[in-house]
């Protein structure tokens, strides 16, 4: 029997073999790599008697080494893709209600503030640092402007009841 015909029906065998006992969609790539490592280091072997029980261990090592790969990657449990929602770019109605009751809360809360509050918070706001509205009010130190913060930081939160979220 000829070396083509002889790699021909090995491989069907370690195919059979690889599907019965391993991932089906896998077979395939498992008798390839059986057959590349008879090719490479067990090419002194052609004797079909030895060939084949050789060829199912290597695939059984293979096979194994594929399972112990998949769990340490998660792969037995992972969920396919199809099954997972798609997501969407739309804010959940639920979100948009309670950002717009906060929003609220919180426009009503800026306006119980006093009118340097409203200034101080209206510069954090625009990105100005504690030096730079340490200049617009032109305070004595900035560490009146750190006090000024902490107080109407405190003013808010009370007037927003105590947490920036209702009902937690």
């Amino acid at each position: 029997m000829d070396r083509e015909r002889v790699l021909a029906l090995l491989r069907e065998r370690i195919v059979a073999f690889a599907a019965s006992r391993y991932r089906r969609d896998l077979a395939e790539d498992v008798a390839q790599e059986v057959l590349g490592l008879l090719h490479e280091k067990y090419s002194h072997v052609t004797e079909m008697t030895e060939l084949v029980p050789l060829a199912l261990q290597i695939a059984r090592f293979k096979i194994m080494s594929g399972v112990r790969t998949g769990q340490r990657r998660g792969e037995a449990t992972a969920i396919p893709v199809d099954d997972l929602p798609l997501a969407t770019l739309d804010p959940d109605p639920a979100e948009l209600a309670e950002k717009k009751e906060q929003l609220a809360r919180l426009k009503e809360a800026m306006l119980s503030l006093g009118e340097r509050c409203r200034d101080l918070m209206r510069y954090k706001l625009e990105g100005k640092s504690f030096a730079e509205i340490q200049r617009l009010f032109g305070a004595p130190s900035i560490n009146t402007i750190y006090t000024w913060d902490l107080r109407c930081r405190k003013q808010l939160m009370e007037a927003m009841g105590g947490k920036w979220e209702a009902g937690k």
